[in-house]
């Protein structure tokens, strides 16, 4: 059909010229001609079928409409066509909001204008799109996470997104890519340090995989809240830990792993010492059980170790602990909350852990680092000039 190739080559002639063919026409997939339009993203085009009675609204076989389509291929002009004259009620009808499509093209300039325009940053994606996810994955702050894009998490987020919506945790992904910077973002709005993998269930909160080798990131972690006891927490204790009558691999095993059993595999325990030196700045006095004693008493941490565990620890330490017990692990998940304590900044600092707080400092660094070759630079071409 004319009409329908001149649209999908964004040919606003070959449109004029079809004068006449009924511009409301759909082909057998349902697909309408501004649909076939919108994935060229030509605004002219675009505007003279809206202008001629072309309806936005119409919903093609796949559930996808040309608002869909514009924002996934990053066209803002379109877009902005497209955002008056499309139903939010259709849009919801199809079972996928735009901001879906924009942060899949990752495209932070078309989430903006969607979020201005009143788009919910937490509509999920209807179960029968959903089910075409292997991830299952529910969110628009997904896509961005899943996409390692910065730029468009933060837009979500800041317009009101939650970090906790999906089957897999935003957290999870960001974690797995190992972006720092996606991380503390994810972090600093609320995504729960405490989640559980369904997937190889520890008894310990699954994000500390994701840390075992990378300081940095399991300072985040526990800074956040992370439930360092179930690190400790061990039924055996100083007994064996190979229970009576066991004969092998059991379901108990997998489902449970304990944090001892973890560190202690073999191309693991070299980092036994450094973990739990770690973790006991998070913690009172805890017992190490007979497994993780035997790995740490073989590490260069086990002096410091011994020197923490055989004193008692300072008073300013069990006062931040108790503190951070009153503020519940969701509290410490958003740190706005401390802005409502009537305490000083350096004692909220304290509270939370801003000592080790190892990604601010590298960021600081880094940040000093460019403003200094920056002022080099341009005190070199001052010289000569």
């Amino acid at each position: 059909m004319p009409l329908t190739l001149a649209a999908q080559g964004g040919h606003l002639e070959g449109i004029l010229l079809s004068r006449g063919t009924d511009i409301q026409s759909q082909g057998q997939d349902k697909e309408s001609i501004l649909y076939e339009a919108s994935l060229s993203g030509d605004p002219s085009v675009i505007r003279h079928l809206l202008d001629n009675g072309a309806d936005a609204n119409i919903i093609q076989h796949t559930g996808r409409m040309p608002i869909h389509s514009v924002a996934r291929q990053g066209y803002l002009e379109a877009l902005k066509l497209l955002i008056p004259v499309t139903s939010i009620k259709e849009v919801n009808n199809s079972g996928m909001s735009p901001l879906h499509s924009a942060a899949a093209g990752g495209h932070p300039h078309c989430i903006k204008a969607l979020l201005d325009a009143g788009y919910d940053p937490n509509y999920m994606l209807h179960p029968w799109v959903q089910r075409s996810y292997d991830d299952e994955r529910k969110s628009a702050l997904f896509f961005a996470v899943s996409n390692n894009d910065v730029p468009s998490a933060k837009l979500l987020l800041e317009g009101g997104a939650m970090a906790n919506q999906d089957p897999i945790k935003c957290l999870q992904v960001a974690l797995r890519l190992g972006n720092y910077e996606l991380i503390d973002l994810l972090l600093r709005f609320g995504a729960n340090v405490n989640y559980y993998c369904k997937v190889n269930t520890t008894h310990f909160p699954s994000a500390l995989q994701y840390a075992l080798k990378d300081e940095v990131v399991l300072r985040m972690l526990c800074n956040y809240g992370y439930d360092v006891g179930r690190c400790f927490d061990c039924p055996y204790g100083s007994g064996s830990h190979i229970p009576e009558g066991y004969e092998g691999w059991t379901n108990s095993v997998i489902k449970d792993s304990l944090f001892c059993e973890v560190i202690t595999v073999s191309w693991l325990k070299h980092l036994s010492g450094q973990m739990v030196r770690i973790l006991l700045d998070y913690v009172d006095h805890v017992t190490l059980c007979s497994k993780l004693k035997a790995a740490v008493m073989e590490q260069k941490q086990w002096p410091d170790i011994c020197r923490l565990q055989e004193n008692v620890r300072c008073l300013q330490h069990l006062c931040r602990l108790r503190i951070r017990c009153c503020l519940g692990r969701r509290r410490l998940r958003l740190p706005f909350f401390m802005s409502f304590l009537p305490l000083p900044g350096r004692l909220k600092d304290y509270i939370l852990y801003r000592e080790y707080d190892l990604y601010s400092r590298q960021s600081n660094c880094t940040a000093a680092s460019q403003g200094d070759a920056e002022v080099r630079r341009q005190t070199k071409f001052k010289e000569s000039s």
